[in-house]
């Protein structure tokens, strides 16, 4: 498959002055975003995102930005999170290339009707489903994977040929203006646009009416998006946070050893180990810290870096704050349980959370823990990797929130399935025993085919 054609010298220049980190940015207000609304609507209703090819073009401008500016990315990144090179590649950059990749291997089978099983009644009928894409959908991001989950959902967006607005996080600010920059010198610039957006604003962006609002963040932003789509009737995917209990098994020790071994004896020397966003969420970690358990490990804390180094707490009661809010933080607590019956009961009488994780050797206690709780997934003797597949789906459940993105699940998040039934009029010589004037004689024939349709397919319809 070919690749979008090379930017001329002119663009190349554009992107370049563009994509200057540390110039100032401004922020997107509401008529700005009430006009690039409007741009995406008319570029979708003239049907421009509609055209496999043009979707495979956008898809393939997505790589190639990642490409050529991975070093820009790095440093963005660098800047807001302290996130190391390596991480910043792995977990931002080859997975959103990864997803973008996948959808365009894939493309030409998702977007083809699926043909579903036919009844006595419409035997001569094709009856299809067809993916058809929402219309202009918001999206917004969050500062823990401010790449990751800007462009993941943005991906599937445009496979299932949505026109989109992006949001990324105000709190990573250097990846935000990377992205309201690039985005334009990139993508078609009718059909997808970046704002740059508060969390205070998004409530009053989503209210002129989307077709479709994405949102990843925490319980309490989630739930005054929600309402927010609520009044226009929007719907919404949420992928909120939640509590993913643990347990204590002899772990202090060993997380000791690997603190040690990943960072060394001063996590604050080390390339490797990232910072708090901002001040707020700093302050906010730090408090729940102090007032939360026992420190085990870490807990050494550096405002003026918004340093809180890598810390276990035990001793921790279900009341305690670490327990009750998000913690967004280097902050492990750990709560002892005698047994596996114990793990279960802790676990469902909590919220249900966006994934449980079970570390154990034992395969029966795997399944029991798999089996016996609820969550948006599962994942044993690892963490994170169920929630970057792109054959799986990721979301929450309950108060971790609803709808699922990642790959084939990406295009349907984004996708209105259509129900088709293609019927020939000549077919109406059956059809008429429907029709009033409504006789016995026409129901006993109806309820006859129906009992037939019932004993050679196993269900009972004729209409």
């Amino acid at each position: 498959m070919s690749r979008p054609p090379s930017p001329t010298p002119a663009r190349w220049f554009k992107a370049l002055r563009r994509t200057r980190l540390g110039d100032p940015c401004l922020k997107t207000y509401p008529l700005e975003s009430v006009d690039l609304l409007r741009r995406a609507r008319v570029a979708f209703q003239a049907g421009r995102t509609l055209k496999e090819n043009f979707r495979l073009a956008q898809l393939e401008a997505v790589v190639q930005m990642l490409e050529e500016h991975e070093c820009d990315f790095v440093d963005a990144l660098g800047r807001d999170l302290h996130k190391p090179r390596f991480e910043t590649v792995v977990s931002e950059l080859i997975l959103v290339k990864n997803e973008a990749v996948y959808a365009i291997n894939n493309l030409k089978k998702w977007m083809q009707p699926q043909k579903v099983e036919r009844n006595l009644s419409t035997t001569l009928d094709d009856c299809l489903v067809i993916s058809e894409p929402l219309g202009v959908v918001l999206i917004i991001g969050t500062w823990c994977s401010p790449v990751q989950m800007c462009l993941v959902p943005l991906v599937g967006a445009i496979a299932a040929g949505n026109c989109a607005i992006i949001s990324p996080s105000e709190s990573t600010v250097h990846t935000t203006e990377l992205l309201h920059r690039l985005i334009p010198s990139y993508l078609d610039n009718e059909c997808f646009h970046a704002i740059l957006a508060g969390l205070s604003d998004l409530p009053e962006v989503i209210e002129l009416k989307f077709d479709h609002v994405f949102f990843t963040g925490n319980k309490e932003d989630g739930s005054k998006i929600a309402l927010a789509a609520a009044r226009t009737l929007t719907p919404v995917t949420l992928i909120l946070g939640g509590k993913n209990p643990y347990v204590k098994a002899r772990l202090v020790q060993a997380l000791k050893c690997c603190l040690m071994e990943f960072y060394g004896s001063n996590p604050q020397e080390s390339r490797s180990f990232g910072r708090i966003v901002n001040l707020e969420i700093f302050n906010r970690t730090r408090g729940i810290l102090w007032r939360s358990g026992k420190v085990a490990v870490g807990g050494h804390v550096i405002e003026a870096e918004k340093y809180i180094a890598p810390t276990v707490l035990t001793d921790v009661a279900e009341s305690d704050p670490v327990m009750q809010k998000e913690i967004f933080g280097p902050v492990l607590p750990i709560l002892t349980v005698n047994n596996v019956d114990e793990a279960i009961s802790f676990i469902n009488k909590q919220e249900k959370p966006l994934c449980v994780y079970a570390y154990s050797t034992n395969g029966k206690v795997i399944s029991r823990l798999m089996s016996e709780t609820c969550s948006g997934s599962f994942c044993s003797n690892d963490c994170i990797l169920q929630s970057v597949m792109v054959a799986l789906p990721f979301g929450g459940v309950g108060a971790s929130g609803m709808g699922s993105f990642h790959g084939r699940y990406s295009f349907d998040t984004f996708s209105h399935k259509k129900s088709c039934l293609l019927r020939s009029a000549r077919f109406e010589c059956v059809t008429y025993l429907r029709y009033p004037p409504f006789e016995e004689r026409n129901l006993s024939l109806m309820t006859w085919a129906s009992s037939l349709s019932q004993k050679s397919q196993g269900w009972c319809q004729i209409m």
